[in-house]
């Protein structure tokens, strides 16, 4: 049997951005833009530096909504659903194919300390296609360079991303990575939470007038489409970080009532990540138990399941 105190297992509820930091219509000024963003991020920071009970789940959400923004600007058609199978199903250490290696870029970033490391960008690059020698060797100095230049930080992400992009125009990927790499490093949060790249489609980085375009790294108006994606991706993650702390509490909940040994960690990776496979199997934990103890955790309605199959089934917050 488990035994947990729910008062300390689940962080209390996140806070929002204010509603007057999220505009309603088009900002013509960038210092507008910057006041929105500014607001936006010192809620998100409030919530990166108490360490929610769910940070972990919470971070690879963002990287799986990302995930599927990146897939869509690729010109592939894979949804979260399809990420999700293309990650779990895959065999032990086995290839999880182009998207799935999309997905595995930004599950990378949101699982590690922001620390520049040569080899951890050139992993980076290999996941998204693209070659470390067509000029991303000087990336890491760059990346320094922006961090060090004191400008604040949704205009130091913009800048880095507009680099990269002139230096390769199809590494349009990478810039939104680097740019939220970037972005934790001048917030000094312990690891980068995904924002950006979910937000290339949103209104953010759309022009205005009668002939909308979308807004990509180094255009005249990128500071400003970043500070509003700054500031709707901040109100986005905070709202999805609301809902799984009120699924947590739920799940923390009725973890006394589980009695089956391996439960404790079952309940452990489900705040910790996206997604456990029903086929989990831990040394306490048969894969029959594991299936048994994801249905008891249904009656209880404490998970939920994510791909839709009657099998290969995934579960999560």
């Amino acid at each position: 049997m488990i035994r947990a105190d729910p008062t300390s297992a689940v962080s209390p509820s996140p806070p929002r951005v204010p509603a007057w930091a999220i505009p309603s219509g088009p900002v013509e000024h960038d210092s507008d833009a910057a006041f929105c963003a500014g607001a936006a991020l010192n809620s998100l920071d409030f919530l990166v530096r108490s360490e929610p009970a769910v940070a972990g789940a919470w971070r690879q959400r963002l990287a799986l909504k990302c995930a599927a923004a990146a897939v869509r600007l690729a010109g592939r058609s894979e949804d979260e659903v399809a990420l999700r199978d293309a990650w779990y199903l895959r065999p032990a250490d086995g290839d999880p194919g182009p998207a799935g290696n999309l997905l595995a870029a930004w599950r990378q970033l949101a699982s590690r300390p922001p620390a520049i490391d040569t080899r951890r960008l050139a992993d980076v690059v290999d996941l998204l296609g693209l070659r470390w020698d067509d000029g991303f060797a000087d990336l890491p100095g760059a990346i320094d360079a922006v961090v060090r230049s004191g400008r604040p930080a949704p205009f130091a992400a913009a800048a880095i991303a507009s680099q990269i992009v002139a230096v390769s125009p199809a590494a349009e990927l990478l810039a939104w990575w680097c740019a939220d790499f970037l972005l934790a490093q001048k917030l000094r949060w312990p690891k980068p939470v995904p924002l950006l790249m979910a937000q290339v489609f949103s209104p953010a980085f759309r022009t205005a007038g009668p002939s909308v375009k979308r807004v990509r790294p180094g255009g005249e108006e990128i500071e400003r489409a970043v500070c509003l994606a700054l500031a709707q991706g901040s109100d986005d993650a905070l709202r999805l970080a609301a809902d799984l702390s009120r699924r947590a509490e739920r799940l923390v909940t009725v973890a006394p009532k589980l009695r089956a040994k391996g439960a404790g960690d079952v309940i452990e990776k489900l705040l910790d990540d996206d997604a456990v496979p029903s086929s989990l199997t831990t040394k306490a934990l048969s894969r029959f138990g594991a299936r048994r103890l994801f249905e008891r955790l249904q009656t209880f309605e404490a998970v939920r399941e994510l791909s839709g199959r009657d099998s290969f089934r995934l579960f999560g917050l």
